[in-house]
């Protein structure tokens, strides 16, 4: 059976917030390397069985027209979860992973996703590689996420 490593599943949602009057949808973004446009059974592949995405693609939004930014992971990375192009703020390279580093990461003036999600009220996680940087304060969890595992 063929693989693909994962680097990133992001889970944004999952729990709406206490104080929210009306219900809000789930949110569920996966992000993975080298996966190809017909390699999932809901895109027309038959290759590798993927009956969990299959279900959550045919209960979802399925956003089908999506390229990355940029040739490597951590820049393309940066770009989905800021929105940004990640050129636009210096972002261009797959940093070494190095705790001592501080300036080799997501910048901290760059906002995420989850920080916008978390501001309306989401709870957010991550699980995965993170990749955009090893010192503790570019750690998923003071970039906007209140959970991860990586």
């Amino acid at each position: 059976m063929r693989c693909f490593p994962t680097i990133l599943l992001l889970m944004l949602g999952g729990w709406l917030a206490t104080r929210a009057a009306e219900p809000r949808p789930n949110v569920l973004l996966i992000v993975v390397d080298d996966l190809g446009y017909n390699d999932v059974g809901f895109q027309g592949g038959g290759d590798i069985p993927t009956p969990h995405l299959d279900r959550l693609a045919a209960s979802g939004v399925r956003c089908s027209d999506g390229y990355v930014s940029y040739p490597v992971c951590s820049p393309s990375r940066a770009g989905l979860l800021t929105g940004r192009y990640q050129r636009r703020f210096g972002y261009e390279f797959n940093p070494k992973w190095d705790a001592t580093a501080v300036t080799h990461g997501l910048p901290l003036s760059e906002s995420t996703i989850a920080d916008s999600l978390r501001s309306a009220g989401y709870t957010t996680g991550a699980i995965g590689k993170w990749h955009l940087g090893a010192h503790p304060q570019f750690h998923p969890n003071r970039r906007g996420f209140d959970d991860y595992f990586g």
